[in-house]
């Protein structure tokens, strides 16, 4: 073979593996994907609710950097308790994942039918924020302050109304310990998602709602709605005008909280990979243009402080629960 032939022969079999070495990365990413090529995002909640932006942006991530397809599934029932329960049946394969508001913590005591204990059951990943909530009235309601509210509830017992998504969810069991604590008889009106209770608040069927800051706050910009109070301990550098619930009701504190659970027994392997790119997402600025937006918090911070935050706050509701003499639908 004379030199030019074999120049050429050479130049078209470098040129042949320019594409096998372009196809080698994304070779690679897909025998490196998640386990599994598609895996669910459970939130057990009616589909509108404050869980599911923040569970949308984590799914769409995961799948960017997992190499697999992440979806958001609702599967509302039993205060939280159906959609947790599917995910602790699950195999461990990282197949099926469980996002939920602090709900989780009440599941033990009021869905006992269930037999199922997100302690015992779940595997945690992690916190995801922590989520304010508002004592919230219809911008043309009769109560302009929390000391109104206050006021005619005592004068007249069992006749202000509030909305919740359901029995046992997190925004029922804040107006009940608000009863509680106030020493006051208020009605509570259950409805079959937080958006249903949302719109009540706006059609006059109902009082008042104690409605995470994530969906709210933006109705109060909007002049939709008043926020008489919010639930954290001390006033949100958000809302500096709206006095904590605290300031008149000593000692209330309800903050909601969102996080992420496996099935029990996933490989520590899948765990750790999980934590890192949730991690990540603190520098995300989808994900941080909508907590902030929403006054939450972002944790994202591994499976220690979640469970410690859920093991603390069982025995908190399980009292609540208990004093208020509340029963499962």
């Amino acid at each position: 073979m004379s030199r030019a032939r074999f120049e050429h022969a050479m130049r078209r079999r470098a040129l042949l593996a320019i594409p096998a070495a372009l196809a080698a990365p994304a070779l690679l990413r897909a025998q490196e994907a998640w386990p599994v090529r598609q895996a669910r995002i459970i939130i057990p909640f009616a589909a509108g609710g404050p869980q599911d932006p923040p569970a949308r942006i984590i799914a769409e991530k995961l799948s960017q950097r997992l190499g697999a397809t992440f979806i958001v599934d609702n599967r509302p029932g039993a205060g939280g308790g159906l959609g947790a329960q599917q995910v602790a049946q699950a195999a461990p394969d990282g197949a099926t994942l469980l996002f939920i508001s602090s709900s989780i913590s009440i599941i033990p005591t009021l869905q006992v039918a269930l037999r199922f204990d997100p302690v015992r059951d779940l595997a945690p990943i992690s916190l995801v924020c922590d989520v304010p909530a508002a004592l919230l009235v219809r911008s043309d309601s009769r109560f302009d302050s929390l000391a109104a509210v206050l006021a005619a509830a005592r004068a007249s017992p069992g006749r202000l109304t509030y909305a919740s998504g359901g029995v046992g969810s997190a925004n029922h069991l804040a107006g009940a310990l608000f009863a509680a604590l106030a020493g006051l008889d208020l009605t509570h009106v259950p409805y079959r998602g937080i958006s249903q209770a949302v719109t009540a608040i706006y059609t006059g069927e109902i009082d008042l709602i104690f409605g995470s800051t994530l969906e709210v706050l933006a109705h109060a910009r909007e002049g939709r709605a008043r926020l008489l109070g919010t639930t954290m301990p001390a006033r949100l550098p958000e809302t500096p005008e709206v006095p904590a619930i605290a300031e008149q009701v000593p000692g209330y504190a309800a903050p909601n909280w969102f996080s992420m659970f496996a099935p029990k027994g996933m490989a520590p392997a899948l765990t750790e990979r999980l934590v890192t790119e949730l991690a990540r997402l603190r520098d995300d600025p989808d994900m941080t243009a909508r907590l902030s937006a929403g006054a939450a918090q972002m944790r994202l911070d591994g499976p220690g402080p979640l469970a410690a935050r859920l093991a603390e706050e069982v025995v908190k509701w399980r009292d609540v629960i208990g004093r208020a003499n509340i029963r499962a639908d």
